[in-house]
């Protein structure tokens, strides 16, 4: 069953790509421009068909996306069914097609997942709430993922991967049901003897533990020193994914979510390009320290093909469900990327072609050849980096 969903996922996956282009044909055909070829991934070519209508078929190297190759696809190109030829406002529709396509796929399958078992990724996921109920829930641990050497918690024996459950002194006692719920609870019984509870496997232990003073807090802060009043960090880790279905509004949910993502998407963009910026001011001033930070930062954010197949494959083992919702953010995430002023993206087409007519001129040949060659290489080597990331990850 799991690999029958990992093909299912791979599949998906690639027709994503032939959905986005798809787009950008049938627009192209129905407004009179001709197409010369239907790519899926990025040349080199490994194999074309001629079809009957004259336009090419072919299947490439460079997984990044696909292509479709329009008649005189330069802005400046003239004659009959070309798009140079034709006018700005089939233009604009034909490099937007491929983002409606992507936000429609999006559309369809978050809408799906309504009715079929929406996955709860993110906190607060958008839902009406009146409209939805829980047909699974996902189980909470928390784990111990860090143990300070001597300190309380190493005096008491804790380990890391052990369940810690509560602290507590005399009759007050707090259990612990989040990672930030710690150092608020140790905070309060700063310098005290307390009593702590925690599992090792199927064991429990109770143990005495005298606390870090809030003085010897401040002198490790003071120091640079990372110490906490217990010397403990702790994990949460989530023990599959919660499910939940809605009837009437699984159409709205679908678009409350896409909403929601995309807010994140940018959100992750930015931290992305902020740890760029951090890694190449790290590189600069030989701060080997900020540049690994930078990287680890800018790295976190994106994923390539090989990520994408680690998480196709990772999520088979939760179902069906969460392989499609991966499907269909990854479609929204192109819709995204798509409208960046970006070339060789739509976006960056579009938006060149723009500022080109608000200046009453028209894109040279030689202008749009070295944009999209300079903005080509630039992804070809983010492909490279993101790969070298995801295979180190």
């Amino acid at each position: 069953m799991a690999l029958t969903l990992l093909i299912l996922g791979i599949f998906l996956f690639i027709m994503l790509v032939v959905v986005h282009e798809f787009g950008h044909f049938i627009v192209a055909r129905r407004n009179g421009v001709d197409i010369e070829e239907f790519g899926i991934f990025f040349p080199p070519r490994l194999w074309g068909h001629k079809t009957k209508g004259g336009w090419v078929f072919s299947i490439n190297l460079i997984p990044l996306g696909g292509f479709v190759r329009l008649k005189g696809e330069q802005d400046s190109a003239t004659g009959k069914r070309t798009y140079g030829g034709a006018k700005l406002g089939v233009k604009a529709k034909i490099l937007v097609a491929g983002v409606v396509m992507n936000l429609l796929a999006a559309f369809v399958i978050l809408t799906f997942l309504g009715w079929a078992g929406m996955p709860q990724l993110v906190s607060n996921q958008f839902t009406i709430k009146s409209d939805t109920h829980y047909i699974r829930r996902a189980h909470t641990s928390i784990t111990v993922g860090l143990v300070e050497a001597n300190s309380p918690a190493s005096q008491a024996g804790i380990k890391v991967n052990d369940t810690l459950v509560s602290i507590g002194a005399g009759n007050t006692v707090h259990t612990i049901t989040a990672t930030d719920n710690l150092p608020k609870i140790t905070a309060q019984f700063a310098g005290q003897r307390v009593d702590i509870v925690y599992k090792e496997g199927n064991k429990t232990f109770s143990k005495s533990v005298q606390l870090r003073t809030k003085s010897q807090i401040a002198a490790a802060v003071k120091a640079h020193k990372q110490e906490g009043y217990l010397g403990i960090a702790l994990d949460q880790e989530q023990n599959g994914v919660a499910l939940t279905r809605s009837t009437w509004s699984a159409p709205i949910d679908a678009a409350g979510l896409i909403g929601q993502f995309t807010a994140l998407t940018f959100q992750g963009l930015g931290n992305a390009l902020h740890g760029l910026g951090a890694t190449i001011a790290g590189l600069v001033t030989v701060n080997h320290a900020a540049r690994e930070a930078g990287q680890t930062q800018a790295s976190s954010q994106v994923a390539g093909p090989v990520g994408i197949y680690k998480i196709l494959k990772g999520g088979t083992l939760l179902g069906y469900q969460f392989v499609l919702m991966v499907i269909g953010i990854i479609s929204l995430s192109l819709a995204i990327m798509n409208v960046l002023p970006i070339p060789p993206l739509d976006g960056g087409k579009l938006f060149m072609t723009l500022m080109a007519r608000l200046f009453h001129k028209t894109l040279s040949e030689k202008v749009e050849a070295v944009a999209s060659s300079v903005g080509f290489i630039f992804f070809i080597l983010l492909f490279v980096l993101i790969t070298m990331v995801d295979v180190k990850r």
